[in-house]
């Protein structure tokens, strides 16, 4: 960790629960490093100083000069690449990474790699359920949330795995050269973190980097916006809701029963799964293409798929109060996912759906949730930063109520709703107006719920 005085060091830009790995790992091979956050008070920070009291920390606006003298920039994905001091050491040929990328130059283990802009968290867990199934030993981290939280150079601290499962966000894949996976999918791209990105395409070209350096590619038939680059010479997988054929996963009747199948296997009936969802089923579909591509056995894949009960915060149902249930999408975050959500859940309901959201837009085109709005939700109650901006999407034909918090809004919801609806909290937007993170504000709106019980 200790350098000759003047020798370049690598400089970690952005602290957080990621920089803090990437200086544990620096630490652990020996390898020179400083760190560098635009917060005078960043996450992480207490930790890192108890771990290494020595480290060389440089906290508040960035130098440029600091940027320049570095071996290279391990740069946080919090971190936008086209901040000044960045782009203008890129410029100067300073080498940019990040955490994926080391981990992807330091493993031989296969790798499974999920982006999209939507589902990818329930596809990750699907396909580490089926490896457990299978008894694969396998390391899962990346862009996850929760319990599953895991930076990737975290685990490289692990026994060796026989197979790694990473969810990667755009913002990650960003600094990744060549991930190298056994099987890459991009599920879906929808406009997300437009505040960040300068257009869709612009967000789209940052997640087709997983596919560089990968042996085989899956694509999504009822969604070409994650294909890979035309031209890819690679064996294609592919899944979908239609029949499949060769290589693929989809959805075949067989004496009046839908099931998930291949080509050749009927795996799980339709009935049988515990997800909710159309697009829940092209989740476990992907999966199910995932871990068939990397050689895992059809019956670990079904069982795993059919046990499998989704994750928290995405259309968790929470509970019924006279007849009226309650759903918690707070992982809903962009319109794409809302979208989903609705259309899912719309189409079990004999009712209809009051729909709670608001938040942080990150610059989101809301006039797209019009349309599945209007086939399924009878009211919409608002919440936060952007709330007018998404109201004023809507005619005056549309029920719409703003709320000042959590509890007002589940109050009114329930007020609108009658026996048969049910309520959905799907906000469309990020959280950090009013809650910590996503997970905060589903944990309020579950427990709102439960005190009305």
């Amino acid at each position: 960790m200790t350098s000759k005085p003047g020798a370049p060091v690598s400089v970690i830009v952005g602290l957080g629960e990621t920089g803090l790995s990437i200086a544990k790992y620096f630490a652990r091979t020996g390898e020179a490093f400083k760190v560098v956050d635009s917060r005078e008070n960043p996450p992480g920070l207490e930790q890192l100083q108890q771990l290494y009291p020595q480290a060389d920390v440089e906290l508040g606006e960035f130098k440029l000069a600091t940027f320049l003298a570095a071996r290279q920039l391990v740069v946080s994905p919090g971190v936008s690449l086209k901040t000044d001091a960045i782009a203008a050491a890129r410029r100067a040929g300073v080498v940019i990474t990040g955490d994926i990328d080391i981990f992807s130059k330091q493993v031989t283990a296969p790798i499974i790699a999920v982006t999209g802009s939507n589902g990818k968290s329930t596809v990750v867990a699907i396909v580490a359920e089926i490896l457990r199934k299978a008894e694969v030993q396998f390391g899962l981290g990346g862009n996850l949330d929760g319990a599953n939280f895991k930076p990737a150079l975290d685990l490289l601290q692990e026994a060796a795995k026989e197979m790694y499962v990473l969810e990667l966000s755009s913002f990650q894949l960003e600094t990744t050269e060549r991930l190298g996976a056994a099987i890459a999918v991009i599920l879906n791209v929808s406009p997300d973190h437009m505040d960040r990105y300068a257009n869709l395409d612009e967000y789209s070209k940052a997640k087709q980097r997983i596919f560089n350096g990968c042996k085989q590619v899956l694509v999504n038939r009822d969604d070409a916006s994650g294909n890979p680059p035309l031209g890819l010479d690679l064996p294609i997988w592919s899944f979908g809701l239609g029949k499949p054929a060769g290589s693929e996963t989809g959805i075949i009747d067989a004496a009046g029963q839908n099931y998930l199948a291949t080509d050749s296997e009927k795996m799980v009936a339709v009935q049988d799964l515990k997800l909710v969802g159309q697009h829940n089923i092209a989740n476990a579909l992907a999966a199910m293409a995932l871990t068939l591509a990397v050689g895992i056995d059809t019956k670990s894949i079904a069982n795993a798929v059919r046990g499998f009960a989704g994750l928290p915060h995405r259309c968790q149902w929470v509970a019924n109060i006279n007849g009226i249930a309650f759903y918690n999408d707070s992982k809903g975050t962009n319109v794409g996912a809302t979208m989903a959500a609705i259309e899912g859940l719309g189409q079990r309901l004999t009712g209809q759906i009051v729909l709670i959201a608001g938040g942080v837009g990150k610059d989101a085109d809301f006039s797209m949730l019009v349309p599945v709005v209007k086939k399924w939700v009878k009211a919409v109650v608002l919440i936060g930063q952007d709330a007018k901006k998404i109201a004023d999407q809507f005619d005056s034909d549309m029920q719409i109520e703003f709320a000042s918090d959590m509890p007002q809004a589940v109050s009114s919801a329930l007020r609108r709703a009658a026996k048969g609806d049910a309520v959905l909290l799907s906000p469309a937007c990020a959280s950090f107006d009013m809650f910590d993170n996503f997970q905060h504000r589903g944990q309020i709106f579950m427990n709102t719920v439960e005190s009305m019980r």
